[in-house]
């Protein structure tokens, strides 16, 4: 059972990895399947088309929010909990998130996870957990631990063959959307972050000067990832 109660507009470190270590997301249908539940259920809409999101962000990613307007709207404005930052690595994820509403963040990582374990279930014929038990979470103290958890989570795909020195590129992480175009409007939010450094340039440079991912025991400190 979970002891940590969370407050409402405080920020969280949330993560998980795959039941014995097993990789989460085999292919980048899974990926999109999983940002699209972290980006659309951020609110209590009901459940969107999520297969057909997934196949135009995969063919022709700047379609997604000009499809869904009207919903990205909604959410944004009636949202129980906001999506911070993301990084979807093989066999575990990072989140950070605001609680927006009492419970939301509860009920968002209820909901994401049984949706997409559900979907794995299906896809792959298998049954069962998928996850190491319930999310973890860690309540951001201040705000030097809330900028070396957004380093933290972004620096997180350079551990990966190919994408040392180029997590800014990893396109299943909120990196690129906090350095380039934000690929999810409003739907991501990152002022809290972004509105403490002069441009985007700076907040790279941060990002990649970083020591947070030699130090990452202290964050991670209720599970190892790796």
């Amino acid at each position: 059972m979970r002891k940590m109660s969370f407050a409402q507009n405080e920020y969280y470190h949330i993560f998980n990895r795959g039941n014995n270590k097993q990789n989460i997301f085999l292919d980048d249908g899974d990926r999109a399947r999983f940002l699209f539940l972290l980006l659309f259920f951020q609110c209590d809409l009901p459940p969107l088309r999520i297969n057909k999101s997934v196949a135009d962000f995969i063919k022709n990613q700047h379609r997604v929010l000009d499809i869904f307007a009207d919903e990205v709207s909604e959410i944004a404005s009636n949202r129980y909990v906001a999506l911070e930052s993301f990084a979807l690595m093989p066999n575990h994820f990072h989140l950070m998130l605001r609680e927006a509403r009492e419970g939301g963040i509860s009920q968002y990582m209820q909901r994401v996870l049984n949706s997409f374990t559900k979907y794995a279930n299906t896809k792959y014929e298998k049954s069962g957990h998928l996850f190491q038990g319930p999310f973890k979470a860690v309540r951001i103290e201040d705000n030097k631990q809330l900028l070396y958890l957004s380093a933290y989570i972004h620096r997180n795909p350079r551990e990966m063959d190919g994408w040392h020195n180029r997590e800014h590129r990893f396109p299943w992480s909120s990196y690129s959307d906090y350095i380039s175009h934000n690929r999810w409007g409003p739907l991501l939010e990152q002022d809290v972050i972004l509105s403490q450094f002069t441009n985007k340039s700076e907040y790279y440079h941060f990002v990649k000067t970083s020591a947070a991912k030699l130090l990452k025991e202290e964050l991670d400190k209720e599970i190892r990832l790796d």
